[in-house]
């Protein structure tokens, strides 16, 4: 008995020692929550661009130099996001948001331009941060639970974009309700409204504060100033030209780019020429709160309903479907009722326009995250170059296209886009399935 208990060790050798998993859902709700913040300010100060800083165009004028400022910024933002680590990208990113909402208390041409273009640099590297960060944390996810990869990412994404997307609903009502129609057309509270839109991007960006840093990204910083600028130059040139030599990426682009025209549609084309003679300038808020809540509980759903690249075939199938119903009926059949006919109609276009906002969002995201795992950065960077270059397009020519012209553009993007997108889940998605079996 002795000898027996002298050879028992005094610590198990067999004994694993587990190191806590960490909770990446709790990295995902707070993303969710800082974002909402942010854009629900951001996305009802954009909606009402058009019609509170109507002098010489100054408000659509902004926005369509913030989106090619947008663009432009989105051709390096992958280099900048890889520099500063995603986490700090994403912070540094809200400091645009909230210059853009306080040069709306003092509207100028000399205090709207410089707040676009700075814009269009912070949102390319908070959506660039936004996705390399969102799918990171996905896959660490999934790697440390043992979980299917894609599953992960579907609902991680369906859970960021649910939330963002109800951003259009509770912005809208903000705005609905302290916004007051004034004297010869007017409007009264737009100072409370930009003030407490400020505060709501500040706490957005103090909750960003609080995101885990990734371990892949633990060498993240600044570039060593021992690199040479030709180095610099090549890493740049790679990360915009080498997705473009992806044929996984250009089929892709087509649908990326349909989809800023649909969103671009909605805030620029739906609400004025849709929204606004039937329901009054009154009634833009109320049809935005609508397409912002569809638009959230389809994110939501949606991103549930994603495990792989036939899922999200089918999902994007759905919502091509009845976009195209929409603008149909727009070209077709639609005319200016009365009655209850005449609110309930532009109301539940809008449901429907939100219902493949939601599609659009959640689908390309997680498909770039699944087929461009070595370069995550640079897919979502091409992700915001495209969509924020057919957004400038459509805010820039607004003004001198007809709403018949522009449903047919919407119908012949819708076909081409989905085309290239059925080629890639077809042919293309074996090979890649094949190899990472």
């Amino acid at each position: 008995m002795e000898s027996r208990d002298e050879e028992t060790p005094l610590v198990d050798d067999n004994l694993v020692v587990q190191t806590p998993k960490k909770n990446h859902a709790r990295d995902v709700h707070i993303l969710s929550s800082a974002f909402l913040l942010v854009f629900l300010a951001y996305g009802a100060v954009q909606n009402l661009e058009s019609t509170l800083n109507t002098e010489d165009d100054l408000g659509t004028t902004s926005l369509g130099i913030l989106y090619v400022s947008f663009t432009f910024f989105s051709l390096v933002a992958s280099m900048v996001v890889r520099g500063l680590g995603s986490k700090n990208a994403l912070v540094l990113g809200t400091t645009g948001y909230w210059l853009f909402i306080a040069a709306n208390l003092k509207p100028s041409w000399y205090t709207m331009v410089p707040a676009s273009v700075y814009l269009g640099f912070s949102a390319s590297i908070i959506w660039v941060g936004q996705g390399t960060y969102l799918t990171s944390t996905a896959r660490s996810h999934a790697r440390d639970y043992n979980l299917h990869e894609g599953t992960v990412i579907g609902n991680f994404n369906g859970e960021f974009w649910g939330l963002f997307a109800s951003h259009q609903f509770v912005g809208n009502l903000i705005s609905l309700a302290l916004l007051k129609d004034g004297t010869e057309g007017s409007t009264s509270g737009t100072t409370l409204l930009y003030v407490v839109f400020l505060c709501s991007m500040t706490l957005g960006t103090i909750l960003m504060c609080f995101l885990t840093k990734k371990n892949d990204e633990a060498e993240g910083g600044l570039p060593d100033s021992s690199v040479s600028l030709y180095s610099n130059m090549v890493s740049l040139s790679k990360s915009v030209i080498t997705p473009l030599f992806d044929v996984r990426m250009l089929l892709v682009i087509p649908l990326i780019a349909y989809s800023g025209l649909q969103q671009a549609f909605v805030w620029a084309e739906f609400t004025k020429d849709v929204v606004t003679p039937a329901l009054g300038e009154s009634g833009v808020g109320g049809a935005m709160a609508v397409y912002g809540a569809f638009d959230a509980i389809c994110s939501l759903a949606a991103g549930r309903l994603t495990s792989g690249p036939t899922s999200i075939t089918l999902i994007v199938s759905g919502g091509a479907f009845i976009q195209a119903i929409v603008f149909l009926w727009l070209l077709l059949e639609y005319r200016l009722t009365s009655g209850v006919l005449g609110i309930v109609y532009p109301l539940l276009m809008a449901a429907i326009l939100g219902i493949g906002d939601g599609v659009f969002n959640t689908q390309l995201n997680a498909l770039l995250g699944i087929l461009f795992k070595h370069d995550p950065e640079g897919a979502f960077a091409q992700l915001k170059v495209w969509q924020s270059a057919s957004i400038a397009v459509v805010f820039f020519l607004s003004s001198y296209i007809s709403l018949k012209a522009m449903l047919l553009i919407m119908l012949a993007a819708l076909c081409l886009s989905y085309a290239g997108f059925l080629f890639l889940t077809l042919k293309v998605e074996k090979a890649f399935s094949s190899s990472s079996s």
